[in-house]
């Protein structure tokens, strides 16, 4: 991967992790209690909204795209701290420890994009945004069929 694809990649995630930092301090560990199944809905309404707005070509409320693929991004991360961790039953995790959690998986996020990378020369920079959502979209039906079999 490109040390330029690695530093937009810092940046995006920097921003992500500002959403996510701020909630934290407005809202605390509340999100612990939420089951793995209850995130995958947050993400699936999150890109369905994106397919919406292209489709549409206009949206009623005031705020664009991006702050859906943020949504995304951090939704996801709880999902997998929730995955190693358990659900809780009450907001029980410190917004140090929420942070280093968070990091560990963006880190981890970002290697496994360095390796594909490697492999696929970048492809995903050619592919159109509804083709990205739209990708998200499949796969969060198939995470939603998993869980519906309990597998």
């Amino acid at each position: 991967m490109s040390q330029h694809t690695k530093k937009q990649f810092d940046e995006v995630i920097k921003h992500c992790q500002q959403v996510f930092e701020n909630k934290q301090k407005d809202y605390g560990s509340a999100w612990r209690i939420l089951r793995v199944p209850s995130l995958t809905d947050q993400i699936y309404i999150k890109a369905n909204r994106i397919r919406s707005i292209q489709k549409k070509g206009e949206r009623k409320v005031n705020e664009g795209i991006v702050p859906e693929f943020i949504g995304i991004v951090n939704y996801s991360v709880m999902a997998l701290i929730q995955l190693e961790l358990g659900v809780a039953e009450e907001a029980d995790m410190e917004n140090e420890t929420a942070l280093k959690l968070y990091l560990k998986y963006l880190n981890e996020a970002r290697d496994l994009m360095m390796n594909k990378n490697h492999d696929y020369d970048e492809a995903w920079r050619n592919m159109r945004v509804s083709s990205l959502d739209d990708i998200i979209l499949m796969k969060l039906l198939r995470i939603k069929q998993i869980e519906e079999n309990e597998g």
